[in-house]
């Protein structure tokens, strides 16, 4: 079962990915949806779990919260030492990023988080196939959304149409490899925990500081994008909603 559930996740995640990659002139659109998912994915998903998993907390603060706010800064502390976004307002609809690089460690981080899912399919399994089913719809439901991010936020740093496929490959492959090698992977409640408040802090920085500003350079309808944005974050809540 933990195979056959993460075959299914292999499928919708590049799925999204291959959605991403064909959208041409409607990418504002697009990046827009991605940044609502992102957001939701955050405040519906990720901060919730990582609060319930880990009891721990330094100087009345709860250790995810710490993480998630961690990573925040430090992904801030990387754009601006290296001075990405160091550009005129008017010159912004047009510039590329430099980094190429920042991208494959988004793109990387998004892949781990996958392999993680994967995990997390075999372990429920281990104690029993009613919450294997229950953890494997829920990562099925949202590795669509995962394949799509994978390939957008690769792309978005100027990385190549190969490079932004490469990864989205890898993001398909994570979930059936995390499954595969559960029976030797034992992560510890309070890592994971630690784990998704430093992924939500990273997600959340991605979607505010670059996705929903670049949805929003130059956009013909302005409107339609931050009705993307809001809808996207609604249908993640919506397919939290049913799999919880």
């Amino acid at each position: 079962m933990p195979i056959l559930l993460s075959s299914a996740a292999f499928v919708m995640t590049l799925l999204g990915g291959l959605v991403a990659d064909r959208v041409g002139v409607r990418r504002h659109l697009v990046l827009g949806v991605a940044g609502g998912v992102m957001l939701g994915v955050v405040a519906f998903d990720l901060l919730p779990e990582a609060l319930s998993a880990s009891p721990l907390s330094l100087n009345g603060v709860p250790l995810p919260m710490l993480a998630f706010a961690l990573a925040f800064l430090a992904i801030h502390a990387v754009e601006r030492s290296t001075g990405m976004h160091d550009v005129h307002e008017a010159d912004y609809a047009a510039h590329r990023h430099a980094s190429a690089g920042v991208g494959i460690t988004a793109g990387s981080a998004l892949v781990f988080h996958s392999l993680l899912d994967g995990i997390a399919i075999g372990a429920a399994y281990q104690a029993g196939a009613g919450l294997a089913l229950a953890v494997g719809i829920a990562v099925i439901a949202h590795d669509f959304t995962d394949g799509f991010n994978t390939y957008t936020v690769t792309s978005l740093y100027g990385n190549v149409r190969r490079r932004a496929l490469t990864l989205l490959l890898l993001d398909a492959l994570a979930p059936v490899v995390g499954a595969t090698l559960t029976s030797l992977v034992r992560i510890p409640g309070g890592a994971v925990s630690v784990y998704l408040g430093l992924f939500a802090g990273f997600l959340l920085y991605l979607a505010t500081s670059d996705i929903l500003p670049e949805a929003h350079t130059s956009t013909p309808a302005p409107g339609l994008t931050l009705t993307a944005t809001a809808a996207g974050t609604l249908f993640m809540w919506f397919v939290i909603g049913l799999t919880d």
